[in-house]
């Protein structure tokens, strides 16, 4: 009887060491142990606790991260003063170099190669003279590729202008579709083809279908749908990505939060979603017909508060989920089987 006093007492003093460390130091340690392994139904994901090498690599707030998976690089970007802003990383956790050149202030990324070209995008949503544009860089931070007016913004077409452009998806075709914007003037999802010319435009401000408060995020699944993470609206709405046809909005999964993110597992199986405020990640199951249906949670993660995940990214080929957290100013990667 003793020995059991004992134990339960020092079982009550861990969780309390533990409690006061969260309370004083920040959620690290909570985070570690809550985060080791979460699963699905089907699926098992477990944190990379190797990645990055050295957590020092973050020296800022990150926002957002981009998988390139042909040449197995991954990229995060990072806001903060006298900071590199962009940093490249291996797959495998190894810092292989970081840049900031015409980079004022972060939000969205997606890294789009091919075999002879290695490519990011970022979003940028600055005041100063590099902001309220969509910028191509090559993996070295060479400026590739200017849309928008550098340092105005603005809600026209011709020239196209953004307000605060929150994050973009490159198809193969390269066709590219941007969400504008965070909180500015805009709020609509635009197609442009190859060439940068306007294919179609949805949204203004509002609630009804096809219009938006904070379109953050935005991803095509694999039968040709765009998917757009409407935050303020708590809800995803979806488009055909030929038409711009609406097709469609789910809202009974974020009755407590809109969605911050939405990503498609490689399989086509699963949408892994973010909720910022909740520290949340949820697994919903994906639509393989023409109808979307209904918003069904097939699991979700629990992360401590303030931990904060802001956007995420998929590997295509391994499946790997990169989560950047700008509370915990770090990014995580989690494996798939």
């Amino acid at each position: 009887m003793a020995r059991f006093g004992v134990c339960a007492a020092a079982v009550v003093f861990l969780v309390a060491c533990l409690v006061l460390h969260s309370h004083f130091c920040g959620p690290w340690v909570l985070r570690k142990l809550s985060f080791q392994k979460w699963r699905t139904e089907n699926i098992l994901y477990r944190l990379d606790l190797d990645w990055p090498k050295f957590s020092e690599y973050f020296t800022g707030v990150t926002f957002c991260v981009a998988v390139d998976s042909l040449n197995g690089l991954v990229y995060v970007a990072q806001r903060g003063d006298n900071i590199p802003k962009v940093l490249v990383f291996t797959e495998d956790g190894y810092l292989l170099r970081s840049w900031n050149h015409t980079v004022d202030t972060p939000h969205g990324m997606f890294a789009s190669s091919t075999p002879g070209d290695q490519s990011v995008w970022i979003t940028d949503v600055g005041s100063g003279t590099f902001g309220h544009t969509v910028k191509r860089y090559n993996s070295f931070g060479d400026l590739v590729q200017v849309l928008g007016t550098p340092g105005k913004k603005g809600t026209a077409l011709n020239p196209l202008q953004f307000d605060n452009p929150a994050e973009l998806y490159v198809e193969d075709t390269e066709d590219i579709y941007i969400v504008d914007g965070d909180g500015g003037l805009n709020n609509r999802l635009i197609k442009l083809s190859q060439n940068f010319m306007i294919l179609w435009l949805r949204g203004e401000n509002g609630t009804g279908p096809a219009q938006f408060n904070i379109p953050h995020s935005v991803t095509l699944d694999s039968v040709g749908r765009v998917w757009v993470a409407d935050r303020g609206n708590r809800r995803l709405q979806v488009f055909d990505k030929d038409t711009g046809e609406w097709l469609g909005a789910w809202s009974s999964c974020f009755t407590e939060e809109g969605p911050s993110s939405v990503r498609f597992t490689p399989d086509g199986k699963y949408l892994i979603v973010a909720q910022l405020k909740l520290s949340r990640l949820s697994i919903l199951e994906a639509p393989l017909t023409e109808s979307i249906g209904q918003c069904s949670v097939i699991s979700t993660i629990q992360l401590p508060d303030q931990v904060l995940p802001h956007l995420l990214e998929i590997d295509g080929k391994t499946g790997a989920v990169y989560v950047a957290e700008i509370g915990a100013k770090q990014v995580q990667k989690v494996n798939s089987p």
